[in-house]
């Protein structure tokens, strides 16, 4: 064979071996979509055959506790209206010689639809007091009366198994009834938006009002030190919210030599008030507390209405039933522990 020919067969062949030349050959058009809503119904259906898992000791809860208690102090709108639930209970609730207070319990079941009351009793076998259990540490046994405490503190990870009785009581739930479940589950989304929302103007704010650029030199420099120089006075001009001006001196520059290309105008397209309001209206309809009583300012000129009304309205359809189910604690007990006052507004227009 002729050795020139024989060359020339392997030059050719070694080119089309270049990973380069292999990229450009195989390059084609692509058209494809993305960012498609994911719904609710799609790929949860397991976690609910599961209902609530057995690990041997304990049923762990179908909700996370420690998520829970994360998203309880996610958005304003959530934390106070479970607060204001918590306070017009207690303020409502007559003192026993056994409970003091009803703030523990109460807050408990509103934000994560479980209560537990200890029952600790002297040597004589007589009632001391029913003691509040955290309800996020609390997980129900095997049988309907053996309760955990998980805890975990400087001492390092411990279960304590306890030995007296324990008032569970829970709010009701669809998939399961070991535990029950808030009645805010349906409005988490939104309440994650609205932090979501307030973190990003957050950062926003903090990295000067704007979401960052690209500054394009196209102006060869005389000296190679004045885009060092240029570099670095961009870096100190950083700080937590403050971006100073810069002057920027090149002998013979063209017009559009230095451009400021913005990534993205966050002023003009940034939704951050609209977001505020929806998740917030969503929040208050979950929890069902109207927005005059929460110290909201109303947007229009008409405002919300009656307060007292709204007041009034609240107590009959929120905490009397809230009232009635902490009252579950009275059979449990064999005594009227749980009793409150009724509601009554004076001098309020």
């Amino acid at each position: 064979m002729n050795p020139y020919s024989t060359a020339k067969n392997l030059l050719n062949f070694a080119i089309n071996q270049l990973p380069l030349n292999h990229k450009i050959r195989s390059q084609k058009t692509e058209a494809f979509t993305f960012g498609d809503a994911v719904p609710v119904l799609n790929g949860n259906e397991l976690s609910d055959y599961l209902e609530c898992w057995f690990n041997g000791r304990w049923y762990e809860p179908q909700v996370s506790m420690s998520g829970l208690a994360k998203s309880y102090k996610s958005t304003p709108y959530l934390n106070s209206g479970i607060i204001f639930k918590r306070n017009f209970l207690a303020n409502l609730f007559i003192p026993h010689p056994h409970l003091s207070s009803i703030e523990q319990i109460s807050l408990d079941f509103i934000w994560c639809g479980n209560a537990y009351l200890e029952e600790v009793k002297s040597r004589l076998g007589n009632v001391i007091q029913y003691k509040p259990a955290l309800a996020k540490y609390m997980r129900r046994g095997k049988d309907t009366d053996q309760y955990f405490l998980l805890n975990n503190d400087h001492n390092g990870y411990q279960e304590w198994e306890f030995q007296s009785r324990i008032c569970h009581v829970r709010e009701a739930d669809i998939d399961q009834e070991i535990y029950g479940s808030p009645e805010y589950i349906s409005a988490l989304q939104s309440a994650w938006l609205n932090e979501s929302a307030t973190l990003f103007r957050r950062k926003y704010y903090n990295n000067g009002s704007h979401a960052g650029f690209i500054l394009y030199v196209n102006d060869a420099a005389q000296d190679p030190n004045d885009i060092t120089a240029l570099r670095k006075a961009l870096k100190d001009s950083k700080g937590p919210g403050n971006f100073r001006n810069l002057f920027y001196y090149a002998p013979g520059g063209k017009k559009d030599g230095i451009q400021i290309l913005p990534v993205s105008e966050i002023a003009a397209k940034d939704d951050f008030a609209n977001i505020k309001s929806i998740t917030r209206d969503d929040t208050l309809a979950a929890l069902r507390v109207p927005p005059q009583l929460m110290g909201i300012v109303p947007n229009n000129t008409g405002g919300f209405g009656s307060i007292k009304d709204a007041a009034e309205v609240f107590y009959q359809n929120e905490i009397v039933p809230l009232q009635s189910r902490m009252m579950q604690i009275n059979e449990w007990a064999g005594d009227e522990v749980i009793r409150f006052k009724k509601y009554k507004l004076d001098n309020v227009t």
